[in-house]
This record gives C-alpha cells, structure tokens and sequence, in this order.
C-alpha cells in the first residue's frame, strides 16, 4: 500500500465520523466511507516477481499497450511503447531497467486525454533515462485527464534494480517506452502488461556484448 492511501482514507474517515457524530443520514456518512475503501484499494502496490535474465525491459507501469511505433531521436532509431493506465490498474511505476539514472526531469503541461498522440508532447510529464551499462532506456511518466499529480522518487545519478518502485501517477495516465532499435519486442499492441514483470522486449545477446565492449 503506498502510504498516500491511507492519508486519503484517514480524512474520509474523519469526515464520515464527524456526519456520523452530526446526526447526518446514512446515506450521507457511508459516501466518505465507501471513498476512502476506494482510496485504499487504489493505491495498492502489489509485491511483483522480476524477471532476471539478462537484456530483459519490463514494463514500468500496468496497463493496457495502446502503440508500438518506431520514431527518430537524436540518439538514433528507437522502439515506442505507449501504456495506458486505467483508473482501476496498480499506478505505482517501476524502472524498466537495472541502472544508473541519468536524466530524470520534469515537465508542466496541460492534462488533455492521455489516450490523444499530442499528450506525449504536451502533457505534463517527467522523463527518465537509464544508463543501463552500454545501451539506454527512457521512459516518461505523462499525465492525462484526471491524473494531476507525478511522483517520481529519482534524481540524476542515482543506482535502480530493474522492477524498483520509482514513483506512480494518481487517477490514471500513460508511460512511454524507448527501447533500443536492436531489441526483440515481445509485447502487441492490446495486450495487457503489469509493472516490473512483464517483458516488453529483450536485447539480443549480440546486442548486449556489444554495449559491453563499448563500456570496457
């Protein structure tokens, strides 16, 4: 449970018993009350198991993969995933990667439908890339909109373990993936992923002894 639930809980709590102590219909004191159960399940954060092998990107975030397209950076071809959070998925992020943090900043912007292309500009967002030892992962927490609020717990030089918690987005939103154009996607468009255990893609052992010869 992510401890901003039971914040939440505890003053729907308070204002149920302050109904109840006025006398309030029933009807009225069970509202708060029925918002604060769902603030708790909300903010759930389920144990997951992590994939180990290696060259695996899992998923940062549950939800349901709405693209996959290649695009264009500066750095070169990349593979883009986009996911779609519901306000019914687990909203705690995960790094998709074992590394050190070496970009992680963040964006204002407006809170259009994280379902619209443009939200990936235009929304506020905070990006993090990961220098993962010779090959580099970014992804973007972006919010839509209902989400008015990004948690991201990293900074620049920080180490993560593939499948660390690093933050969530509260009431639902996107994460984008880029992934390296030498890896194998293992996910389609539809299908349905969860946060630090589903594979996305793996970079193929070539791949990864050529970043390693890179770094040595």
């Amino acid at each position: 449970m992510v401890r901003d639930g039971f914040f939440y809980a505890l003053g729907l709590g308070l204002v149920a018993a302050v109904l109840w102590y006025l006398n309030m219909p029933i009807a009225l004191v069970a509202l708060p009350v029925v918002l604060a159960a769902f603030f708790l399940w909300f903010f759930r954060d389920p144990n997951r198991t992590i994939p180990q092998a290696p060259g695996q990107i899992v998923s940062p975030g549950d939800g349901v993969v709405t693209e996959a397209e290649w695009i264009e950076t500066i750095s070169g071809s990349r593979l883009r995933l986009s996911i779609f959070l519901n306000v019914f998925d687990v909203h705690v992020n995960r790094s998709p990667v074992g590394g050190v943090v070496k970009v992680c900043e963040f964006r204002k912007g407006e809170f259009m439908n994280a379902m619209k292309p443009e939200s990936v500009l235009n929304n506020e967002q905070t990006l993090i890339t990961i220098d993962a030892g010779g090959y580099e992962v970014s992804f973007k927490q972006i919010a839509g909109l209902l989400a008015r609020r990004i948690v991201c717990n990293l900074k620049v030089g920080d180490r993560v373990e593939r499948g660390q918690r690093i933050g969530l987005i509260k009431f639902g939103s996107r994460v984008d993936v880029l992934i390296p154009a030498a890896a194998n996607l293992k996910v389609k468009t539809g299908a349905r992923v969860k946060g630090g255990s589903t594979v996305l893609a793996v970079l193929p052992e070539q791949a990864l002894n050529e970043a390693s010869a890179v770094v040595a």
